[in-house]
């Protein structure tokens, strides 16, 4: 399985940037995507930057992460998946 993970950009070149996640810092190609800056929120997959993402995007899939690592502790997880209790899941825009 294959995990994208949402990151900030510390600095850029505009072709690589130096990316951080929960105090990991990792350098990432930023070729894919037409104008980044320094704070924007991106989602990496093998050090690649495959797309910009928005608070609400960025605070989900870390949410989503955590979830995973309670799951995987043996930890109710819930809680990190609120927006899915009681409703069908729905794909996101850009996947439809």
């Amino acid at each position: 399985m294959c995990l994208g993970l949402p990151m900030t950009i510390v600095e850029t070149d505009g072709i690589n940037a130096l990316c951080e996640y929960r105090n990991e810092q990792r350098r990432v190609s930023v070729m894919l995507l037409a104008d980044v800056s320094v704070g924007a929120k991106v989602l990496v997959h093998i050090d690649s930057a495959v797309r910009l993402l928005d608070e609400h995007e960025e605070r989900l899939i870390s949410e989503a992460l955590d979830g995973l690592e309670a799951s995987l502790k043996g930890q109710d997880c819930d809680r990190f998946f609120a927006d899915l209790i009681g409703r069908e899941p729905q794909l996101p825009e850009h996947l439809r």
